[in-house]
């Protein structure tokens, strides 16, 4: 888990960063933006499935 926040957050300041330097535009950006999204569903399900309950 803790990898997973590491590296969603490395993804977050490239794509900050991409967006200063590039736009908000650019396909830089928009493919890491994407890839943060991916990386936050991720972590999200990470997240709930301690929650989640399985019938025995």
């Amino acid at each position: 888990m803790d990898r997973l926040k590491l590296h969603l957050e490395y993804i977050r300041k490239k794509m900050i960063r991409s967006g200063l330097e590039n736009g908000l535009q650019s396909p830089k950006t928009i493919r890491l933006s994407k890839q943060l999204d991916q990386i936050l569903n991720q972590y999200q399900k990470h997240e709930k499935s301690p929650l989640i309950m399985t019938k025995k």
